[in-house]
């Protein structure tokens, strides 16, 4: 792994699995979204990872109009590398997930390395009741969910985006053939270093959230990468905090939002992104590391820039 002198923090801000029921503090608005986005920024993060909701009720859309909202004011007010979303939610298809970015033509984007069960529904023995009810829907139907990531899909958004639009990867693996899935693109230079690889642990049909696997997944990448690579890491609910402190004390970089927890600390609700970006920020300096600026992750990821974005 190419050894970055600083901590890349990336904050996922909303997210598609999470429903308005489970937090109040879970950002829903463009407004919202963008508050947040900023305020994260502030906080320390580098990257900021989106998906957009319908204001209505906060189901997710794909909609480019709802991402306009708030892009252009994220991007005027922070100098945040924006990352978007192409997994989208549950029921998208590949052209819904792709509308957003290729509107928008951004830095990055997240793109998952291979199909997958994407089990939500054990959240449904939490709640007795929803505040809207597409919620209880959305959490059952990913009992008999396939998330569709196929060798095919993955080419068409590495030409669409990568190729047509200068566009870098947030490259999400959660298990460790997803790794071999990434090596084989790069074997094929569909794919450029350095990667930034997103190593997802905890959700319900990926790799489990074991320190194990956390350091596993960090020796297989070793391996198939080399030094053509950025290592990052995030972790669902409450082992949030610890595996992204894992990750910084063992040379990576970290993931932390509401999207992937909305928890602060044990039985604590996070009030906002900004929390988790400064708590996992005050961990990282208490180990003696440096935050990445963004123009800083930038070189690092080497992103085409800011300005060459069309929000």
């Amino acid at each position: 792994m190419a050894q970055a002198r600083k901590v890349i923090i990336t904050c996922a801000v909303t997210g598609s699995i999470h429903t308005p029921t489970m937090s109040e503090h879970l950002p829903i608005t463009p407004d919202e979204i963008a508050k947040e986005s900023i305020a994260a920024w502030e906080a320390g993060a580098s990257i900021i990872h989106l998906h957009a909701r319908d204001p209505k009720d906060g189901r997710p859309t794909p909609d480019p109009e709802v991402f306009m909202q708030f892009l252009p004011r994220i991007k005027q007010n922070t100098d945040a590398v924006v990352n978007i979303t192409t997994g989208g939610g549950h029921g998208m298809t590949l052209q819904e997930r792709l509308a957003a970015p290729l509107r928008a033509s951004p830095e990055m984007t997240s793109l998952n390395m291979g199909s997958m069960n994407f089990g939500l529904y054990p959240m449904l023995d939490r709640y007795k009741s929803f505040k809207y009810e597409w919620e209880q829907k959305h959490l059952e139907n990913s009992r008999d969910f396939i998330f569709r990531n196929t060798f095919k899909d993955i080419e068409y958004v590495l030409k669409e985006l990568g190729e047509g639009h200068g566009t870098r990867f947030e490259f999400e693996c959660y298990d460790v053939g997803h790794l071999y899935t990434l090596a084989h693109f790069l074997d094929r230079k569909l794919v450029k270093p350095p990667l930034f690889v997103q190593t997802i642990f905890g959700i319900l049909g990926g790799i489990g959230a074991d320190p194990e696997n956390l350091m596993h997944m960090r020796r297989i990448a070793d391996k198939l990468f080399g030094d053509d690579y950025q290592w990052s890491v995030l972790a669902a609910g409450r082992h949030q905090m610890p595996f992204v402190s894992m990750a910084a004390i063992n040379g990576g970089n970290v993931r932390v939002g509401l999207e992937d927890s909305l928890y602060l600390g044990k039985g604590e609700m996070a009030k906002s992104n900004a929390d988790q970006v400064r708590k996992i920020r005050h961990i990282i300096e208490t180990l003696s590391l440096e935050v990445a600026t963004p123009k800083e992750a930038r070189q690092i990821l080497q992103l085409k820039g800011g300005d060459k974005v069309t929000f």
